[in-house]
């Protein structure tokens, strides 16, 4: 049995302290187990699968950086050149496939299941390939395919279908240009409270392909730490500020979780 602790946490960008103790610094196999798992991935997982990252190509697209088409205020200025940015986004999506990692995370959900563990896969991602593959996700940068009114917050989906240069009003208030269903930098993530809860009772932590730059998904390793939870960060390079993590594991996700979804399967008792 671990030495019992108390810890308090801020969380940036939401401005949240939680309080976290009691908690152990060091779970038993049996607590890992029954705190069940969650799983945070970032661009990595994608980029393996064949798509661009949101800074790829030399960090712009049409001369603008990225987080100059993506926020609130550009779709207020501009909102023809947002439009095409994320039809251009959308367009690329039916040209890759999930990988191997996606694919391995299913199975890894599945067994959680079968054994009646708790799992959550948060995905800072906004494309579908966790979709695809199979997993119940957790997006908190929203959806790419999905496109949303400001005014009544009705939502349609596969807008990778639409005209690129067409806005489309909402069919349920007629506001005259539904937005692209992302967050955009300076916005709220979905499903902070959600995410909290899962970090604070679960057993395992699993970070893939992010690069931790980012918050409030930067800080969501330390929560789970914090809670006693085994933490392991699999990426190409060390994080920036995924740290201290228990287990680093570099290296390619389509080679590393498969491996790590067998080791936590043995780890943790599951069915097969």
């Amino acid at each position: 049995m671990g030495r019992i602790r108390k810890a308090h946490l801020l969380v940036p960008s939401t401005g949240r302290i939680l309080a976290l103790g009691p908690t152990m610094s060091h779970r038993t196999r049996d607590d890992l187990r029954v705190g069940g798992v969650v799983v945070l991935t970032g661009a990595g997982i994608s980029a393996e699968a064949g798509l661009p990252t949101f800074r790829d190509a030399g960090g712009l697209w049409e001369g603008h950086r990225p987080e100059e088409v993506a926020t609130p205020k550009a779709w207020a200025a501009d909102p023809e050149l947002v439009w095409r940015f994320y039809q251009a986004r959308r367009a690329r999506l039916g040209a890759v496939q999930p990988g191997p990692a996606h694919h391995s995370l299913v199975q890894l959900e599945t067994r959680c299941q079968r054994a009646g563990l708790a799992f959550t896969l948060v995905t800072q991602n906004v494309d579908d390939l966790h979709q695809r593959a199979g997993s119940t996700v957790l997006a908190m940068h929203g959806q790419l395919r999905r496109l949303r009114c400001e005014s009544c917050g009705n939502a349609v989906q596969d807008a990778d279908s639409l005209e690129p240069n067409r806005f489309v009003p909402c069919a349920a208030c007629g506001w005259h240009a539904l937005r692209p269903d992302v967050v955009w930098f300076g916005e709220v993530p979905h499903g902070l409270d959600r995410i909290e809860q899962a970090l604070l009772e679960c057993g395992v932590f699993l970070s893939i392909g992010t690069s931790g730059a980012v918050y409030p998904a930067a800080g969501l390793l330390s929560v789970a730490r914090a809670a006693g939870a085994r933490t392991i960060v699999n990426s190409l390079e060390s994080p920036e500020n995924l740290h201290p993590a228990d287990d680093f594991r570099p290296g390619l996700a389509s080679e590393v979780v498969p491996a790590l979804v067998d080791e936590l399967t043995a780890d943790l008792r599951l069915p097969r």
